[in-house]
Parts: C-alpha cells; sequence; structure tokens
C-alpha cells in the first residue's frame, strides 16, 4: 500500500534510500501523523486533483465551506465548495496559474473574509491544485478599526484647533484689548479640551494595547464612592436633582483606587448630564455572592434600545447635538469598560427612554468584610 505522501506526490526518496536500511514504520503510520498535522493547521487545506475530485480536505476548510471533509473525498469540487469563482481558480492553477484573492462567506447572517491561496500541484500520478484557506476577518476588523480611530481623532482634533486658529488671528488681527479678553479665555479654554481630548486618546489606547497598570491594594469600596459623591453634590443640587449613596452592606474588592475613582466620577457625571431638575441619582453599593456590585441609577434620558448595544463602543455617541455641547468624543464609557475588564469585572446597562438608565459594575469580591476571610476564584 502506497503511502498519503506517494499517491498525492508520486515516489520520493526515503531515509532508508539515503541513509541505509532502518526499521519500517508501521502502513499508514506516515499518512496518519501527516494528516494529523495538517488538521491541526489554523488553516484550511483542499487538495484536488486534475478532475476537479477531491482527495483531501481537513476539518477547518470543511467548516469554513459547510461540508464533511471525510465524505467530500472523491466529490466533485463543486459539491465540496459551491462557488464559482474558487473553480475557475483550480482550473487556472491546473494550467499553472497560482492566485491569491479574498473570499467573503456569508453563513449564519454572519459573513467572514478568507484570503484563498490557490497553487498548482505537480505529482508523478498526475497534477493537481491545493488550495489554503486564511479567516481574516479578525485582522482586516483589526485594520478598518485603526482607520475609524484615526478619522475619529483627526476629526476630534480639528474642532478645537480651528477654534483656537481662529480666536488667536482675530486677537493679532484686531490688536484690542477688549478682544484679548473675550477670545484669550476661550482658546485656553479650547487647549485644555484639547489636553483632555489627548489624555483620553491615549487612555484608551493603552486600555486596548492591554498595556494599562494597575496599583493594586484592598479597598472599602464605600470608602472610594462616598467623596466622589460628595464632591458630586453641590452641583447636583444647583442643577435641582437630588443624589444619594446608598451602601446596603460593607464589601472589600482588590482595586487600583484611583482607577475605581475615574469609573465612578465618568459615571455620576455623565447621570448628572442627562437627568433634568426635579431628577435623581442613586449610587448603590453591594455584595451578591462572590461580586461586589456598584450601580449608578438616574432618573433621566434613558437610552434608545438599539443604541444599547453599543454604548461601550469607542467613539461611539448616541446624541451628537449634546456631545457638541459637553465637548464629549465617546471615549468614556469605552475606558470605563477597559478600567473594569482589566479588574477582571463586567459593566452592563439597562435603560428606557425618557425613564432612566442604570449603570452595574460587577468586581470579583477578595475578602469578605462580614466573616473577614479571604475568597480568591
Amino acid at each position: 500500500m502506497r503511502s498519503f505522501f506517494e499517491r498525492i506526490f508520486g515516489k520520493r526518496e526515503t531515509p532508508q534510500e539515503v541513509c541505509g536500511p532502518r526499521e519500517e514504520p508501521p502502513e499508514g503510520a506516515v499518512e496518519s501523523l501527516f494528516t494529523r498535522l495538517v488538521g491541526a493547521l489554523p488553516l484550511g487545506v483542499v487538495l484536488v486533483d486534475e478532475r476537479l475530485q477531491v482527495r483531501y480536505a481537513n476539518a477547518m476548510a470543511g467548516g469554513v465551506f459547510a461540508f464533511d471533509p471525510q465524505r467530500a473525498v472523491g466529490d466533485h469540487l463543486v459539491r465540496a465548495i459551491a462557488n464559482v469563482e474558487v473553480e475557475r481558480r483550480v482550473l487556472e492553477a491546473l494550467r499553472g496559474e497560482a492566485s491569491v484573492a479574498p473570499l467573503v462567506v456569508q453563513s449564519r447572517a454572519v459573513a467572514r473574509t478568507y484570503r484563498i491561496s490557490i497553487a498548482p500541484l505537480e505529482a508523478a500520478e498526475g497534477n493537481g491544485a491545493v488550495l489554503f484557506i486564511e479567516d481574516q476577518t479578525e485582522a482586516l476588523r483589526g485594520e478598518r478599526a485603526g482607520r475609524e480611530f484615526l478619522s475619529n481623532v483627526s476629526h476630534e482634533l480639528r474642532t478645537p484647533l480651528s477654534s483656537i486658529k481662529l480666536m488667536l488671528e482675530t486677537v493679532i488681527a484686531s490688536r484690542d484689548d477688549e478682544a484679548s479678553e473675550l477670545f484669550l479665555p476661550q482658546a485656553l479654554a479650547q487647549v485644555d479640551r484639547l489636553v483632555s481630548l489627548v489624555g483620553h486618546f491615549l487612555e484608551q489606547a493603552r486600555t486596548e494595547s492591554g498595556q494599562m497598570k494597575l496599583d493594586l491594594a484592598e479597598v472599602d469600596l464605600e470608602a472610594v464612592v462616598r467623596p466622589i459623591v460628595a464632591a458630586f453634590e453641590p452641583q447636583a443640587a444647583k442643577k435641582g436633582v437630588r443624589l444619594q449613596l446608598h451602601g446596603q452592606r460593607p464589601v472589600r474588592v482588590e482595586a487600583d483606587s484611583e482607577r475605581l475613582s475615574q469609573v465612578i466620577v465618568n459615571l455620576v457625571d455623565n447621570a448628572l448630564r442627562h437627568t433634568r431638575e426635579g431628577g435623581s441619582i442613586v449610587v448603590e453599593v453591594d455584595a451578591v455572592g462572590n461580586e461586589a456590585i456598584l450601580r449608578v441609577r438616574d432618573t433621566g434620558d434613558g437610552i434608545a434600545y438599539r443604541d444599547l448595544p453599543h454604548i461601550f463602543e469607542r467613539f461611539y455617541v448616541v446624541d451628537r447635538s449634546r456631545t457638541r455641547e459637553s465637548g464629549g468624543a465617546g471615549l468614556g464609557l469605552a475606558i470605563v469598560k477597559g478600567i473594569v475588564d482589566a479588574h477582571g469585572g463586567s459593566i452592563s446597562a439597562e435603560s428606557t427612554l425618557d425613564v432612566g438608565t442604570a449603570m452595574t459594575i460587577r468586581i470579583p469580591i477578595v475578602r469578605s468584610a462580614l466573616h473577614g476571610s479571604l475568597i480568591r476564584s
């Protein structure tokens, strides 16, 4: 019985022929090793002969094109891969022309992009072709995200820079003290906005690259939250909004207190900006099982159902007109999610338009204040 290599590639010199006699491997051992190796590749592999019959296919290729790799052996290529473009390129490969091109495959309402490399395969018993299938969906998504990030950064920075340029040109042209008094403070405010934007961009970049450093220590969650709520109380009172802190029970977590404070400030600030006079905001600290719960609940504008799944995405802004007023870039909640994720926690949102929003953060507890024992997961 000829080995798989001999059937596909033709007769080759073996180590025994080159180096002298040695113990013969069991029949089929080489073929079995080869198929296991190819089957473990993170690539789809399909071999076809000159009659376009499938000679071999690994599991990934079967998964991409939804066919059984074992049953496909002996079938015509078109039965396994029902794609005219692939068939055309395989025919070109049989004529000696290799090709590399993308192919979008739609399955279960999800489109994925693959790079299909098809090359001629010469063998003693006849020519064939080999197909290599590489999933490039995530790589292309990353490239697209990078382009979108640069586009959004350029857009967000251009507005304050244009304003600063215009104001300074006005001051220089007029040489008037009144113009200086009017425009220079505004220019400085735009500079502050630029500094804040750049800080957010750097923070988001660190979050996505996994370079966020946490100074972890055991902290009392309510002790972190309380001074932040107190700092927002004058602003809430001025707006006519009731702001309260409800500590249900003592809970300690292992966290970076500064990063955790950044999360709380962002959530309370968001709630306050979107809650009208007469409304209320409640910050809750609780523990359920092995998780600490931090919830910020408001009676504000709410978030539309279609927007809710996207609010933690970078640069996603529900109301652009409101963003222009507040100077936000749609990065706040994305950064919050990055910080929570870095702590091994999770964040979720529930909201109804004109009723309110509840943001819930769950962080693993490391110490139970009730029992004084360390809980590790």
